[in-house]
Formats: C-alpha cells, structure tokens, sequence
C-alpha cells in the first residue's frame, strides 16, 4: 500500500513538473512571437524615412539615400556624416541651421538608414573606416565636389579624419563630433553594441529585437535621457530593421580595429574643429586629446551636459561653434 501511495504521489509531482514545464514554454514562444523582428523592405520605410528633400542617387552600384541642401552654388560644401547604428537624420538640426547659408549634404552610409549593405561594385561585408572612407571619395566624385567640408560623429568622425588622410586636397576642413578610431576603454555600452559584439547573440538579434534594446541604447549615449523621445526610439527601431542592416552591424563589430590607423591623424593639415559631449560614456572626453595632440591647431569645445551624439541632442547649443568655426554669423 505504502508503495502505491509513493508511485501516486511520484506520478502528482511528476504531472507538476510537467505543467511547469508546459508554462514555461508557452511563456517562452509568447516571448519570442513578441520580441520576433524580420527585416523590413526598404521600400515599406520610404515613405515615412525618405520624404523631400530626400533622394536615391546609385554610386558605383552602390544606391545611397542621400539629401542635398541649401544654395547650389557654394564652392565647400558641408558634408555630414552619421555614427554607428544612426542615419542622416541625426543631422537634422543641424542642416536648418546651415542651409540657409552653406550647401549641406547628408546621406545613410552603407549599412546603415535606407542606404542598405554595400552592393554594386564594392566588396561585400567590408565595413571597416578606411572602407567608408574610399567610399566617401567616390560619393564626392559622383556628386562632383572637388572639396568640402568634412564632419562626422562616431564612426562618422573616423571616417571623416580618415577620408583626410586619403585625400587631403578633398578636405578644406574637418568637424570632428565625438570622433571614433583612438584605442580606449568605454565607460558604458550601449546594449545593442552589447548584442552585436556577443557571438551567438548577435545573430539570434538578425531576427529578434526588443525595442527596449533599441530605447535602451539611445539613452545610454544621451547625456540627459530625458531627452529621448518616443519618436526618436521608433525612428532608429524602424531603421535598424531595414534588410540587411543587422548583419551589416554584427560584422561591422567584428571587424573593430581599435588604434589602427591612428597615427595618420598627425598628417591633417585641414583646420579642424573638435566636438565633444562632456557626459560620453562610450568614447569618453578623455579620448580628445589623441585627437587634439595629433591634429596641428585643432580646437576642441566640450560640451559639459551633452552625451555622444551632442549634435542630435541639443543642436541648437552645438551649431554655434560650427558657425564661428566656418566663418557664418550668430544666429
């Protein structure tokens, strides 16, 4: 009798487990149908993303979302180039600002926005600076400007100098924002550059995204969070799950080469303007000085409660430096 009360017994605990297991389960596929993100088709994004003045223009093969604004005539126009995981929106701000006075271009870099993977007559898979940097030449050539004014943040930073290096006669000046390419220890990651750098991880991240991953990471590179806004998270969401452009970020982080290069900025002989949010947590203010030290009469203006991307936080407060940089009155 004791023994069929232990196997009934046994057989309870075991229809227990089973139920736990049997939850835990339908939690899991709950949380993957909700979390699961496919890519998106450029052509489903368009419309919202890419409205006047924004246009498709094909370089080598290669079709960039571009937008070209402000007088046709001007000699330097400015050239603006996007960070890691960004778009030419991050610029916005700032082309209001300039536009009346100077051409302003802005544009998606390669595995990134509406612009896609590089296709065409570029090499697949290849995101590394100097890459992007050969790129911009040809975007230039393609757009017949002889020479410009060059600046970027983050990755666009690096390929801004970069782009100096290979080309200095193309660059009458260079706006460096926060700048990527020194060797340096982050403060803090932002969890979608977590994601991609984590083998495993990242490719599960190609077809499942949490928008918290994506809200998460845009205020971890605000100084102030506060700043952050519903529609600044869903527009990065959107981009970020345009076709391809998730594998491109995972490869882009693994192709990371800290330092390497670094030593061409003591070539730069293009008067520069450095940029730096006081409050980056990902290439902290300390990193400024490589760029200061190695860029003959650089000037560098931090900004004390700005994060990495100070140009798309507070425009306004960072644009008047640019002016005076480039010779335009206060506003």
């Amino acid at each position: 009798m004791a023994s069929q009360d232990a196997a009934a017994a046994a057989q309870r605990s075991w229809g227990w487990v089973l139920r736990i297991l049997g939850a835990l389960l339908l939690l899991t596929s709950l949380a993957l149908a909700l979390t699961r993100a496919p890519d998106l088709p450029v052509e489903s994004l368009v419309g919202r993303y890419a409205p006047p003045p924004s246009d498709f223009v094909e370089v080598r093969g290669q079709v960039v979302h571009l937008r070209d604004e402000g007088p046709r005539d001007d000699p330097e126009p400015i050239v603006l180039i996007h960070g890691t995981g960004a778009s030419l929106h991050t610029w916005e701000g700032w082309v209001r600002a300039l536009k009346p006075a100077r051409r302003v271009i802005t544009f998606d870099l390669p595995g990134f926005g509406l612009t896609g993977p590089f296709d065409g007559a570029y090499a697949p898979d290849d995101y590394r600076g100097e890459t992007y940097a050969r790129f911009v030449i040809d975007l230039l050539n393609h757009l017949r400007v002889e020479r410009a004014v060059l600046g970027g943040n983050s990755l666009g930073g690096e390929v801004a100098w970069r782009t100096a290096v290979l080309a200095p006669v193309r660059v009458a000046r260079l706006i460096l924002v926060d700048p990527a390419g020194a060797d340096f220890v982050p403060q803090s990651l932002p969890l979608g550059f977590v994601v991609a750098r984590t083998p495993g991880l990242n490719r599960l991240a190609e077809w499942m995204l949490p928008r918290e991953v994506v809200e998460g990471s845009v205020e971890n590179v605000y100084g102030d969070p506060a700043r952050v806004t519903p529609e600044l998270v869903e527009r990065y969401y959107q981009l970020t799950l345009r076709e391809g452009n998730r594998r491109a970020l995972r490869i882009r982080m693994e192709q990371l080469e800290p330092g390497a290069g670094i030593e061409g900025l003591k070539t730069i002989r293009a008067p520069t303007l450095i940029l730096w949010g006081g409050r980056d947590r990902l290439i902290p203010p300390s990193v400024a000085r490589v760029f200061t030290e190695s860029i003959e009469g650089s000037r560098l203006v931090e900004f004390p409660g700005l994060g990495h991307v100070p140009h798309e936080e507070d425009p306004a407060a960072t644009v008047g430096a640019v002016r005076e940089f480039l010779g335009l009155p206060p506003r």
